[in-house]
């Protein structure tokens, strides 16, 4: 079994991070973690020292450096069936909805940011943010429409597709992003989930508070 070190940051701040974690503990393989607080003097020369990129998150394994969440993603899938669905259409849906989260959405993620331990922020949101959101719920129901019968994540059974999607469930409970009924209850079963509670638990722990991700 290999080693896995999984380097992180903020867990109340940093979305990217929250996105392969939330899929190895989802998928119960183990692995340590490296907490480096973002914002920081010495942040930039700490995930230096772990990836090249100067960013988090960063996946050590046996020696071997993976960074960035997607790639990290399809890394962890080189081993392990669960990370995709096996259906190949449901697979090809959710990579791309995946890649287009990964790609995407500029104006959210400048607008509302993750921020875990924050609830009831109000925050007027730009025609943009407005185009990103609907496209958000879109992709989410076309997934729960197509696959609900299958199981509560969003294509069915739990994906990478949940994992990237995860800080947007987030966002959307942290400033009051009104979900139809169906949509509610996929980010009732991100949100509630162990591996989410722990996330969320060790969130509202942090000391660290970044002022301008503190909107709303």
């Amino acid at each position: 079994m290999p080693e896995r070190l999984l380097v992180i940051g903020n867990r109340n701040y940093s979305s990217w991070s929250l996105r392969p974690w939330l899929l190895l503990r989802q998928l119960g393989l183990p692995f340590t973690e490296e907490r480096i607080a973002l914002d920081q003097p010495d942040t930039k020369a700490r995930i230096l020292a772990r990836s090249p990129a100067g960013r988090v998150p960063v996946l050590i394994e046996d020696e071997l450096g993976v960074w960035e969440s997607l790639a990290i993603i399809e890394h962890v899938a080189d081993a392990n069936n669960a990370v995709w669905p096996t259906e190949p259409a449901t697979r090809a849906m959710a990579r791309s909805i995946s890649a287009e989260m990964h790609g995407g959405f500029t104006a959210l993620r400048n607008e509302l940011p993750m921020n875990v331990r924050a609830a009831g922020r109000k925050v007027r949101t730009s025609p943009a943010a407005d185009a990103d959101i609907a496209r958000i719920k879109a992709i989410w129901s076309s997934a729960r429409e197509a696959h609900g019968a299958a199981g509560p994540w969003l294509l069915g059974a739990f994906s990478a597709a949940d994992a990237m999607f995860a800080p947007v469930a987030s966002r959307f409970r942290t400033y009051g992003i009104d979900l139809p009924d169906a949509l509610a209850q996929w980010q009732r079963t991100v949100l509630e989930c162990a591996a989410m509670q722990e996330w969320a638990t060790a969130a509202r722990a942090e000391a660290e508070v970044i002022e301008h991700e503190e909107v709303g």
